[in-house]
């Protein structure tokens, strides 16, 4: 029986339309964009632009406004819009806020879905996730933001959080804390609905960083904020999804969120290829092509290789998905594979484009810097390689073989 590799009409159908909405669109609309009033200005009308062609929450469920698609679907529309920083904006699909809103849309009540998922739904605010503290870094139970009842009627929390992105730019937070610490360890903590601004929740600067600053890093959700905790109140109907599940609720969005940094590093990956090869076939040094070069054709060949197979990974993840499949070997392959391969194309794109790659002309060494971050969120490269490790020796130990456990069971 063969292996069926056929990608649904309908979700062919909708990738094409994605495609044309980020080269017809998007990516236009990028120069247009100089300051903050201009940026509310583009994105506004692409925003209205979108939904009225039906181009509005492609993951979210058609009943909440969304357009209802499947793993496999929704991963072919993101690997388009990562094309242009704009893409996932217009059709409100952004990170952090893809996450959280699959988070209520599956944990919140009635009220927190009335109250903090509508605004999210219709684009009208925006959430940042408050999770990471500078004592644990990745080992997210070894957090010491505290949550203490007091009364039945509200929450008070303690504590600090470190690279919370797009904080700046956030009108809710979901901030995780430990509730109780004598649970077991990944029962500790939960989960909370802040609205923002709150004197108890003080952003005390973004974070500089290696990547290239701009006056909308911060509006378009690209800060990393330093947060001060200081005796916050919560109601206790803001608690999501009860005591002591925040930790689960938090690898469950992470989850997500690796992948949509993913397919978002493939459509980025594959501008910057395109980019070096209209350039190559361009431009010509001592009286040739560069095209003509074995050598680049050879650097090509590489990115061209390594998109395959990234394709590959992510399309392989999503039927995994698609049919309830444990996927979380893959996952944290695809995570590290995925932020190496992007990285490597856009670094073969700039040496290609040559001193105008290192300029700030073309938007490749933005992403250069930016992308360096992919080997660092959501989990670090060697949580991710000490996780796939440890579960290709359990399987040795427990099988006698290895021989699915590098990747799980394929299918």
């Amino acid at each position: 029986m063969s292996i069926d590799f056929e990608i649904p009409p309908e979700a062919k159908a909708v990738r094409e339309r994605v495609r044309q909405w980020v080269k017809d669109e998007c990516i236009p609309a990028e120069s247009r964009i100089k300051d903050k009033e201009s940026y509310k200005e583009v994105l506004g009308e692409l925003r209205a632009k979108a939904r009225a062609q039906g181009l509005w929450l492609p993951f979210v469920p058609k009943e909440y406004g969304g357009m209802g698609l499947g793993p496999l679907a929704n991963a072919l529309v993101q690997m388009e819009l990562g094309q242009s920083h704009l893409g996932a904006l217009s059709m409100n699909s952004q990170g952090p806020d893809d996450a959280t809103i699959l988070t209520l849309l599956a944990h919140g009540t009635d009220y927190q879905k009335e109250k903090f998922l509508k605004p999210l739904l219709n684009g009208e605010k925006r959430v940042c996730y408050s999770m990471t503290e500078k004592a644990s870094g990745a080992d997210a139970t070894g957090m010491r933001t505290s949550a203490v009842k007091d009364g039945n009627e509200n929450y008070v929390l303690n504590g600090e959080k470190w690279f919370s992105s797009a904080a700046s730019a956030a009108d809710l937070a979901l901030v995780m804390a430990r509730t109780d610490p004598d649970a077991p360890r990944h029962q500790q903590f939960s989960t909370f609905i802040v609205e923002l601004p709150n004197p108890g929740y003080r952003i005390k600067r973004d974070i500089p960083t290696m990547a290239v600053h701009g006056p909308l890093a911060e509006v378009m959700g690209g800060g990393h904020a330093e947060i001060e905790i200081k005796d916050l109140v919560v109601p206790a109907e803001n608690l999501l999804g009860g005591e002591g599940r925040g930790f689960d609720m938090g690898q469950h969005r992470l989850a997500y969120g690796r992948l949509r940094h993913g397919m978002h590093n493939i459509a980025m990956a594959q501008r910057a290829l395109d980019m070096a090869t209209a350039r190559v076939t361009d431009r010509e040094t001592f009286g040739r092509k560069l095209s003509d070069r074995q050598a680049v054709q050879f650097m090509l060949a590489e990115c061209a290789t390594q998109l395959y197979i990234s394709r590959l990974m992510l399309l392989h993840i999503a039927y995994k998905a698609e049919k309830g499949m444990d996927m979380r070997q893959e996952n944290s392959i695809a995570k590290v594979y995925l932020a190496h391969m992007v990285h490597h194309v856009v670094d073969t794109a700039i040496q290609l484009h040559g001193a105008l790659g290192y300029s700030l002309d073309t938007p490749l060494a933005s992403w250069y810097t930016h992308i360096r971050s992919q080997r660092l969120v959501d989990g670090p490269d060697e949580v991710h390689r000490w996780t796939v490790g440890r579960n290709v020796i359990k399987a040795f130990q427990k099988e006698g073989t290895t021989a699915m456990a590098a990747g799980g069971d394929l299918l």
